[in-house]
């Protein structure tokens, strides 16, 4: 599975971004598709995840209500919608796959090449 991250760039506190992952092989519509971020100086985390097949949505409790992860089957791509957004949003986002639905990076097999997120105060 490949992975292609885009959608990243600067915002002001407040607005919006849509983030995108497209994904290429045979077998990708059996992964589960998870968004992770990572600050400087911080760990990885968790953002959101969607199961590809059935579309069951999971996300990390500072992000529920401001993010919204969705899946466009048509263009295998997954989408990372992010409303008011913060200063502490600030990241690299990576999309990656996982053969099971995680929260935990290390069980992601694939990962994209990561997208920078600045939201200035």
């Amino acid at each position: 599975v490949q992975l292609q991250a885009s959608g990243g760039g600067m915002v002001q506190a407040g607005g919006s971004l849509r983030l995108s992952c497209a994904a290429s092989g045979r077998t990708v519509s059996s992964y589960y598709m998870g968004w992770f971020r990572q600050a400087p100086g911080k760990e990885r985390e968790f953002v959101a995840g969607i199961m590809w097949s059935g579309g069951v949505t999971r996300y990390a409790d500072s992000e529920k209500g401001r993010f919204t992860i969705s899946r466009d089957d048509a263009k295998n791509t997954v989408h990372l919608l992010m409303n008011s957004l913060k200063p502490e949003d600030t990241a690299v986002y990576y999309c990656a796959a996982s053969k099971i639905p995680t929260i935990t990076d290390r069980r992601y097999d694939y990962w994209g090449q990561g997208t920078q997120v600045t939201v200035s105060s």
